[in-house]
C-alpha cells in the first residue's frame, strides 16, 4: 500500500472511504461539501503547517469552487486533479465524483500533485490560448479539458486557464508538448 505523509481533503466520507479502499490507510479532512466551515478551514490551516495537504476534490463546479475557498485560506497547499473522465460513476444519473476513481486514476492524480504560485512570472499568454484554440472556438472547452489532464492541473475555463497555468508554472515548453499531444490524438 501507498502511505502518504500529508492530509488529503476531500469533499466528503464516500470519497475518504474510497481512498482508504483502494490506496489504504490515509488520513484525510472532508469539508462536508462547498459550504466549508471556518472550523475546517483552521483544520486545513494546521495540517498545512504540520503535515501538509493535498487538495483533492470532485472534478466539477462544486469542486472547483472548494478549491478557490481553500486556495484563498491556505495559498501553499498541494492540489492533485483527477480527470472527468475518471470520475464518471458506474450507474447513469450520477455526480462526477473522487468516490467513482479507480485506483490507478487515484495514484496517478496523486502522483502529479503540484503546487501554485502565486507571483509566478506569466510566461503564456492569452494569445497563445487563442492561438492553440483553447478559448472561444469550436472545441474549445473539451481541448481545455484535455490539456488540463495532459498537464496534470484539472479542467479550467476560458477565465481560469491562464492563471491555473501561471500558478502551476506550466513552461512554454511543456504547454507546447501538451498542446501537440492532443493535435495528434485530434488526428487520429
Amino acid at each position: 500500500m501507498t502511505e502518504f505523509k500529508q492530509i488529503i481533503v476531500v469533499e466528503g466520507r464516500d470519497d475518504t472511504k474510497r481512498l482508504r479502499a483502494l490506496i489504504g490507510d490515509v488520513d484525510t479532512i472532508e469539508t462536508g461539501g462547498s459550504a466549508i466551515s471556518k472550523e475546517t478551514l483552521a483544520k486545513i490551516k494546521l495540517a498545512q503547517a504540520t503535515r501538509g495537504v493535498i487538495v483533492l476534490t470532485d472534478p466539477d463546479f462544486q469542486g472547483q469552487r472548494i478549491r478557490n475557498i481553500i486556495r484563498a485560506a491556505v495559498p501553499e497547499a498541494s492540489h492533485a486533479f483527477l480527470p472527468r473522465a475518471d470520475a464518471v460513476p458506474a450507474k447513469s444519473g450520477g455526480s462526477l465524483g473522487v468516490e467513482h476513481a479507480q485506483r490507478a486514476a487515484l495514484l496517478a492524480a496523486l502522483k502529479a500533485v503540484a503546487t501554485p504560485e502565486q507571483n509566478a512570472p506569466q510566461q503564456i499568454t492569452r494569445d497563445d490560448l487563442a492561438i492553440a484554440g483553447l478559448l472561444g472556438g469550436p472545441n474549445a472547452r473539451e481541448r481545455r479539458e484535455r490539456l488540463g489532464d495532459v498537464l496534470g492541473i484539472g479542467y479550467a475555463n476560458g477565465k481560469q486557464l491562464l492563471r491555473r497555468l501561471q500558478e502551476f508554472r506550466v513552461s512554454p515548453a511543456a504547454f507546447a508538448d501538451a498542446l501537440q499531444q492532443i493535435n495528434n490524438e485530434e488526428k487520429s
